[in-house]
C-alpha cells in the first residue's frame, strides 16, 4: 500500500517540475526537433562531420554576441549597432594586418580594446545620460556601418595574414596522428565528465540545504543525454579535421558566463536591475555603472565576433556584419529571454542561436530561397515571444 501511495507522490512531483520548467524543457526539445527534421529532409546531410562543423563556424559570432546580448537584454537594454560594429572591427583589422603591416596578434588586441571603447561610448549616453538604448545604438548602426565603408574605401581588403586565419579555420592539433582525432574525442570526453561532475556536486549541496526540487529521475536523465550529445558531438568532430579553435574560445566564453550570471554579485545585480531598476537602485547599487559595463562587454564582443568573422571570409568587406544584429536579438529572444527584462539564460541563448543556426543551414541544404528563410526566422521569432508572453499572463 505504501508502495503505490509513494508512486502516486512521485508523479505528480515530475510533472509539477516539468510543468514549472516547461520553457526550459520545451527550448532543448525545439532543438532536437528541428535538427532530426532537417536530418531526414537533408538525407542525412546536416549530422555529417563536415556539415557540424560548418554549423559551428557559420554560427559562431553569432552565438559570441548573443551571450553580451542577453546581458543588455536581460538588463532591459537593446543593443543594434553589433553587426556594425563588427563589421567595422573586421575593416579596422583589415587595413592594420594586410594594409599597414602590423602584427596580428597586436592588431587583434587594439582591436578588442576599440571594440571595448566603442561599447563604452554608446553605455555612457545610455548610462549616465538617460538616452535610450534603442535610439543610442540605432545611431552607432548607422556611423560604424559607414565607418567601415570609409576604412575600407568601398574595397573589400585581403587576404589576411595565416596566423590571424587560424583564429576561424584552424583546429586542435592531433599529436597522434591517423583519421581519427584522438585529441577531439579526449577532450569531449574531460568535458563531458566535467559538467555531469558539477551538476553532481551542485545536486548533493542542494540536497543537503532541502532546496533540491529536480525528481532523480529527470536529474539523471538530463546528465544522461549530455554525455550523449557532448560524446556523439566530439566523435563527429573526431572523424573530420577535430575541434576547430574558435569552438573552444566560444565555450570558453560560454562557461565564464553562465558562472558570471548564476555565481557572481555582478551577475545577480544585473538581473535585479532589469527586473526593477529602480528598486535596485534604491538598495545601493550603482545601477549606471553596472549599464556601463554590460555596453563594455558587449563592444568586446562584437569586436571578437568580427574578428572571426573576417578571419573565416579571410577578407573584410563593406557588406561584413550586415544583420547580424537580428539573428543575434532574435537568438536571445527565442532562447527565453523577456522583453521585459530580468529573465534569460545564458544556454537559452546559445540553444537560441543555434536554433536559428541550423534553420540556416538546414534550409540551405535543401535549397530554400533567402525570401522564404527570413519569413520562417521572422515566424519563428513572433512564436517564441508570443509564448513567452502567454505564459507570462497565464502565470499572473
Amino acid at each position: 500500500m505504501s508502495e503505490i501511495t509513494v508512486q502516486t507522490e512521485a508523479k505528480p512531483d515530475i510533472l509539477r517540475f516539468v510543468k514549472a520548467h516547461i520553457r526550459d524543457y520545451a527550448l532543448l526539445l525545439s532543438l532536437l526537433a528541428i535538427m532530426v527534421f532537417f536530418q531526414f529532409t537533408t538525407s542525412g546531410t546536416l549530422f555529417m562531420p563536415v556539415n557540424m562543423t560548418n554549423i559551428i563556424l557559420q554560427n559562431s559570432y553569432i552565438v559570441i554576441m548573443a551571450l553580451g546580448m542577453l546581458l543588455i537584454i536581460v538588463a532591459g537594454h537593446i543593443d543594434l549597432s553589433v553587426g556594425s560594429v563588427s563589421g567595422f572591427i573586421g575593416a579596422v583589422a583589415a587595413v592594420m594586418m594586410v594594409s599597414w603591416k602590423i602584427d596580428p596578434f597586436l592588431s587583434m588586441f587594439v582591436c578588442l580594446a576599440l571594440g571595448a571603447t566603442i561599447g563604452g561610448l554608446q553605455g555612457f549616453f545610455v548610462a549616465y545620460h538617460k538616452i535610450p538604448a534603442f535610439i543610442v545604438t540605432l545611431a552607432g548602426m548607422l556611423i560604424f556601418k559607414g565607418l567601415a565603408l570609409t576604412v575600407l574605401g568601398g574595397a573589400s581588403v585581403g587576404p589576411f595574414p595565416r596566423e590571424f586565419q587560424l583564429l576561424s579555420s584552424g583546429y586542435i592539433p592531433d599529436p597522434f596522428g591517423g583519421s581519427f582525432n584522438m585529441v577531439a574525442m579526449l577532450i569531449g570526453a574531460i568535458v563531458t565528465a566535467v559538467i555531469i561532475y558539477f551538476n553532481y556536486r551542485e545536486r548533493l549541496n542542494q540536497q543537503e540545504h532541502g532546496l533540491a526540487e529536480e525528481p532523480d529521475i529527470i536529474f539523471y536523465g538530463r546528465n544522461l543525454l549530455i554525455a550523449i550529445a557532448f560524446l556523439g558531438f566530439s566523435f563527429l568532430m573526431a572523424r573530420y579535421k577535430g575541434l576547430p579553435n574558435v569552438l573552444i574560445v566560444m565555450f570558453a566564453l560560454i562557461a565564464l558566463f553562465v558562472f558570471i550570471t548564476t555565481n557572481t554579485t555582478v551577475g545577480r545585480r544585473i538581473y535585479a536591475m532589469g527586473g526593477n531598476e529602480k528598486a535596485t537602485k534604491l538598495s545601493g547599487i550603482n545601477t549606471e555603472k553596472l549599464t556601463f559595463l554590460i555596453f563594455v562587454i558587449m563592444g568586446a564582443l562584437a569586436a571578437l565576433a568580427g574578428l572571426i568573422f573576417a578571419a573565416r571570409l579571410n577578407v573584410a568587406t563593406p557588406k561584413a556584419g550586415l544583420g547580424f544584429e537580428l539573428d543575434v536579438i532574435a537568438a536571445c529572444f527565442i532562447g527565453g529571454a523577456a522583453t521585459t527584462g530580468g529573465v534569460g539564460k545564458v544556454i537559452g541563448a546559445v540553444i537560441g542561436a543555434f536554433i536559428m543556426g541550423v534553420m540556416n543551414n538546414g534550409m540551405s541544404i535543401m535549397g530554400v530561397g533567402i525570401d522564404w528563410q527570413q519569413v520562417i526566422k521572422g515566424t519563428v521569432l513572433m512564436l517564441a515571444v508570443f509564448l513567452d508572453v502567454y505564459y507570462k499572463n497565464k502565470a499572473r
